[in-house]
């Protein structure tokens, strides 16, 4: 697909979040401002592209698309604000403008990121859409964000981070179930490819999925040809990461929008420092062969999601 489409895409949901946004005429006004920071301040917009590419492979037009490219974009937009945070990832820049408790203050920030969390599920509801598909995207968005997706994946990237902060160098993924499953046996081994793949898999991947799920479900898709498109889903969030950790190490701030380095300076467990940099790009290839198998599964035209699976992989930023 031309670059040209997915600039419009870009364009069509940057209008259709400022427009849901509140504006920053009434009260609150400073919370109102603090969104609008987080959110209008020119991001890749990659799950919209993900969200309109799946729905019109489908045949959906992106009039109703809008809702999905919007709200699963305000999602993200939340997790980065609260990912910043003090408490967590302690950054000041984001998207080459400092991050909204730098710019306001972290009380604003938090709620600012809470106000997007709920105004994204007041879009899908009220999305011009059957009310049966209506259901089931918010039902999609409410695990792909909770506890069973993207916030899960960051409580355990916190609880990974914070042993390697402390010298605990045995850490798995499996130990931060043992609270709630104390009949699971104690894994004391160090964390494995299999638990960083499967703590992105939330913390990165199920939004990312969620978007093309929502484009999906927004389309109409066959329960069939949603399991293809969550082969592809499922891929293209672990190349997402992998790229995301390979462009910690090879990036710079200017050009990646962000503090370059901070996966090393806090003890992160990634992708490079588990399997190193070439054997890293050497699965981001395997990934891609895996996108490409489950799209020529589809009866349908896949040629802007190919181009966003080889987008997420070559990005630079």
């Amino acid at each position: 697909m031309p670059d040209a489409g997915f600039a419009a895409w870009r364009a069509r949901v940057e209008a259709a979040l400022d427009g849901v946004l509140p504006s920053t005429n009434v009260a609150s006004q400073r919370l109102h401002a603090a969104m609008r920071h987080g959110v209008l301040n020119g991001g890749k917009r990659m799950r919209p592209l993900l969200a309109y590419a799946a729905g019109n492979a489908f045949g959906a037009t992106d009039e109703a698309l809008d809702a999905a490219a919007t709200a699963v974009e305000l999602i993200h937009c939340y997790s980065l604000i609260h990912d910043d945070l003090p408490a967590m990832d302690d950054d000041a820049l984001r998207r080459g403008q400092p991050t909204v408790h730098v710019a306001f203050d972290e009380a604003t920030a938090i709620l600012a990121g809470d106000a997007l969390q709920s105004l994204a599920f007041e879009v899908l509801a009220e999305a011009p859409l059957p009310a049966e598909r209506r259901v089931a995207m918010l039902a999609e968005l409410a695990r792909a964000s909770g506890a069973g997706g993207m916030c899960g994946g960051q409580a355990l990237d916190i609880d990974a981070t914070g042993k390697a902060k402390r010298g605990q160098s045995h850490f798995s993924v499996e130990q931060s179930h043992q609270a709630t499953h104390p009949d699971r046996k104690h894994d004391s081994d160090p964390v494995s490819l299999a638990d960083l793949e499967r703590l992105h898999a939330l913390k990165t991947g199920a939004l990312l999925r969620a978007a093309v799920r929502l484009g999906a479900i927004a389309a109409g898709a066959s329960a069939a040809d949603r399991i293809a498109l969550d082969r592809y889903a499922d891929a293209l969030g672990l190349a997402f990461q992998i790229r995301d950790d390979l462009l910690d190490i090879e990036g710079d701030a200017a050009t990646l929008g962000k503090t370059a380095g901070k996966d090393i300076e806090q003890g992160k467990v990634t992708f490079p420092a588990l399997l190193g940099i070439e054997a890293s790009r050497a699965r981001l290839a395997e990934l891609a062969a895996v996108m490409d198998a489950a799209l020529e599964q589809l009866p349908a035209d896949t040629t802007a999601l190919t181009a966003l699976g080889r987008k997420v992989i070559e990005r630079d930023r």
